[in-house]
């Protein structure tokens, strides 16, 4: 009798048991303080966040992104700042088998204390760090990290070098190098609490890593494999007893009930008659929700899942008879890819919220682009970039985060970056928009072509060389193909513009235009296999710049302004290349205006040059999209979102379905391009007009743009209409499949625009207002702005005469705005 009773209690005890016993994270962002070390006086703080925001936010510092601020708060870099919080822990937390502190961006050189016990030193602001803190963490707790400047570690590492290595200090700091300044960036070297501290409790099982693979994918079936690692118990390893249930979509695909005893484990499922991910221009981006739940009886002890998208990605480098392809494929299809590089959108991450992110990368979707570069000189950019990579179907060219430089190659040094890529790759590696991994920006170019080699011994130069493959030509590429199936590059560019093997092979970094000054006629003399940078500066908004004045006036010769200019030769580039093909206007409002077009007009001229060599050329990415504080710089779309000219033209450029003409003397050539996975029929006509629209000339045909193909569709030699009309005065106007393009005889500059108002009709609608323009003559390059914020759904765009064209302007703002008009008709004298 006493021993059914035993076992009556045995059962009623199993039976109170929780059905969960799974990990628990708390995060760590409350009650954080700040102090300059040796200070008696602390702050609030916000993390995460960093050092420089929260002195912002108590008004210790003026804003850097003001005028020449930033010359006077160089101080905060070359201090130590300290940072502290306490927290509470409750018993049943504390009572966990497993309790781990998850710092996941500390910037840089940081000392992590927890209760007066040190229990980590960071030097790496790309990686994360776990802590066991069973030990030491009691009901209340005090949690403090002292971060030192950089410049006292990169002087000692320095020291035990016996050369110096290029460029400049930054290269022995593992953390954002464009912080250090850069020719379109301000020198602010962040410090603190980049990315959430978390608290981790457990008692029997983790699971980590879960990694899903795939061999070739077709429309029928798919085999996947789901790869993730339990943790249990400070031991890897599993009971037999477990249970592991696999979702797809929220439905139990299958329940394993193998008996492991590797560390890592393995479940393959089949798929059948799989929905794969695209690009967005050419299908759907479907996204698989996969989880793994781990039980014991009826009991779930952990749980994890990833949204995945299902692709074959390939970089394509075969040999030819001109040289070497370099495009990449997605599923088996040879995708052109259309887009930008892109920096980190504001020198202080904190700053950058969920809607920033949507914003611009909904201005990268609609403006028919459909791949990014991430920069080497920034960061592994947050999660939810690449999320909305993966949902919008934007591919990424990931650069690892070196750039422009030489960099050591010491062991302490390889481990920490062998590490930085094991942690990073495994983070984003789920994600099917990344399409590439890239070894670093410039750094081979600049070894071989920058005269870094200049006044070296054979020895220093041979080992400067070989800490560069040690690094590049080895543990990342074994990383990347040990723990991803995404391609790896070694350096971008493959070749310097010095070396005429540029063209030919690989990608390509044209800086003749811009640095070199050559003119812009030089995108479609050099097209290469494949454009992974190219520029030229333009002035941003009239909001930036009355920011960075703080006042109403467009004053772009102030100093404040100017420290806003970080290329030594900036300006003066600017106006060499408006003087060449523009005319240049003497009120600073219309020299922003002007400046901004000479940029689209430039480098709309290289994508075009480059789509029309497609397939020889299969990919144009210029420098740059975006800003990281208000500036002049290469961006399209500037430090408070606003489009430039370049944005507006260079989605007119990037349609998937596109036409795009050539004016040789006497030659008209026309191409139908179509990046699409459908051919489009359509009439195809060519007229030219004057600039009050009376009809010279005109030719039209039924045309077929097939899938996936660039097609010359005319070759036009209309010499027996030169007598006909004025090339100054005319315009050759191309219409296809809805689309209208205006192509000139001569330079911008040359053109003699009539002068005749702009009629505009404002009406309200649901989301802003609609905006109907007319004219009597041709209007080239109309540009629209108010003070009022919003956006103009188009702009800079040639208005034909005596034709509608209606812009939507969309605000939140309920009052009719202040629309104002300028085009390049007003400059013309």
């Amino acid at each position: 009798m006493r021993y059914s009773f035993t076992f009556l209690c045995l059962l009623v005890c199993l039976s109170c048991q929780p059905k969960y016993d799974v990990p628990q994270t708390l995060e760590l962002h409350n009650n954080w303080e700040f102090r300059q070390v040796g200070d008696s006086v602390w702050h609030s703080a916000t993390v995460p966040g960093n050092v420089f925001s929260d002195l912002l936010d108590h008004q210790l510092i003026e804003n850097p992104f003001i005028g020449n601020n930033e010359e006077k708060v160089q101080w905060v870099s070359e201090t130590d700042w300290e940072y502290k919080t306490t927290f509470d822990v409750d018993e049943e937390t504390l009572q966990k088998k497993h309790l781990e502190l998850n710092f996941e961006g500390l910037d840089t050189y940081a000392s992590v204390y927890l209760n007066d016990s040190l229990i980590l030193k960071s030097n790496n602001a790309f990686r994360a760090f776990e802590v066991d803190v069973k030990p030491l963490l009691k009901a209340s707790n005090e949690l403090r990290i002292l971060f030192e400047h950089t410049s006292k570690y990169e002087a000692a590492a320095k020291s035990k070098l016996p050369y110096e290595l290029p460029e400049g200090n930054r290269i022995f700091t593992r953390k954002a190098q464009f912080q250090y300044g850069w020719d379109w960036g301000p020198k602010l070297n962040t410090s603190g609490i980049w990315r959430p501290i978390k608290l981790i409790s457990w008692n029997d099982y983790r699971l980590k890593d879960l990694k899903i693979s795939h061999g070739y994918l077709d429309d029928s079936l798919i085999n996947l494999g789901l790869d993730f690692r339990l943790l249990k118990n400070d031991i890897w390893g599993v009971d037999r007893d477990l249970t592991f249930e696999v979702y797809v979509n929220d439905s139990l695909y299958q329940v394993s009930e193998d008996s492991f005893k590797a560390y890592r484990q393995f479940i393959p499922i089949l798929i059948k008659n799989p929905k794969l991910w695209w690009p967005h221009n050419l299908g759907e981006q479907y996204l698989y929700d996969f989880k793994i739940v781990v039980k014991k009886d009826k009991r779930i002890y952990d749980s994890i899942s990833v949204k995945k998208g299902l692709r074959n990605v390939e970089l394509v480098t075969e040999k030819d008879s001109l040289g070497e392809s370099f495009y990449f494929k997605v599923n088996g299809v040879p995708v052109y890819a259309k887009g930008a590089n892109y920096i980190p959108q504001h020198s202080f991450q904190n700053k950058v919220t969920e809607q920033h992110y949507e914003k611009l990368l909904n201005d990268v979707v609609d403006a028919n682009m459909n791949m990014l570069r991430v920069w080497g000189g920034g960061i592994y950019e947050s999660d939810k970039f690449y999320e909305l990579c993966d949902e919008k179907g934007i591919m990424v060219w990931q650069d690892f985060m070196f750039a422009c430089a030489m960099y050591p190659g010491d062991e302490a040094f390889l481990d920490n970056v062998r590490q930085e890529a094991v942690e990073n790759i495994k983070r984003l590696r789920k994600h099917p928009s990344i399409v590439l991994w890239c070894g670093n920006n410039e750094n081979s170019e600049g070894w071989h072509r920058w005269g870094w080699q200049a006044n070296r011994s054979n020895d220093e130069k041979e080992e400067i060389w070989n800490n560069y493959l040690k690094v590049f030509y080895f543990i990342l590429p074994q990383t990347v193909s040990e723990l991803t199936n995404v391609p790896y590059w070694e350096s971008s560019p493959k070749y310097g513009r010095g070396n005429p093997q540029y063209k030919f092979e690989g990608d390509a970094h044209d800086w003749w235009v811009w640095h070199d000054g050559y003119p812009f006629e030089h995108f479609e003399e050099h097209v290469p296999r494949f454009m992974s940078e190219f520029g030229f500066q333009a002035f941003p908004s009239y909001e930036a710049i009355r920011f960075i004045n703080q006042s109403d006036s467009i004053d772009i010769d102030s100093e404040g302004f100017k420290n806003h200019q970080k290329h030594h030769r900036g300006f003066q580039l600017i106006r060499e290349y408006m003087e060449r093909d523009f005319p240049v206007p003497n009120e600073p409002e219309d020299y922003v205006y002007m400046s901004q077009l000479v940029q689209a007009h430039g480098i709309t001229k290289g994508i075009e040059a480059h789509r029309r060599a497609k397939p020889y050329n299969m990919g144009t990415l210029y420098w740059q999209l975006n800003d990281c504080w208000p500036a002049v710089s290469w961006s399209s779309i500037d430090h408070f979102g606003n489009w430039k000219a370049l944005h507006y033209k260079a989605k007119r450029s990037f349609e998937d379905v596109f036409v795009s003409n050539t004016i040789e003397d006497h030659i008209i050539e026309v191409f139908a391009i179509n990046d699409g996975v459908e051919a489009i029929e359509s009439s195809l006509e060519l007229e030219i007009r004057t600039f009050e629209g009376d009809s010279i000339w005109s030719i039209s045909k039924d045309f077929k743009s097939e899938l996936l193909s660039n097609t010359k569709a005319y070759r036009i030699d209309f010499s027996g209409t030169q007598s006909e009309f004025k090339k100054d005065k005319a315009v050759l106007i191309t219409k296809f499949n809805g689309q209208t393009r205006c192509d000139y005889f001569v330079k911008p500059k040359d053109l003699k625009l009539a002068q005749a108002p702009i009629q505009k009709i404002v009406t309200k609608t649901k989301d802003g207002f609609l905006v109907e323009l007319t004219s009597t003559t041709l209007q080239k390059d109309v540009f629209l702005h108010t003070d009022s914020k919003g956006h103009f759904s188009d702009n800079f765009f040639d208005l034909l005469p005596n034709e509608i064209k209606t812009i939507e302007f969309l605000t939140q703002d309920e009052e009719i705005p202040i629309i104002k008009l300028k085009s390049l008709n007003n400059f013309i004298r």
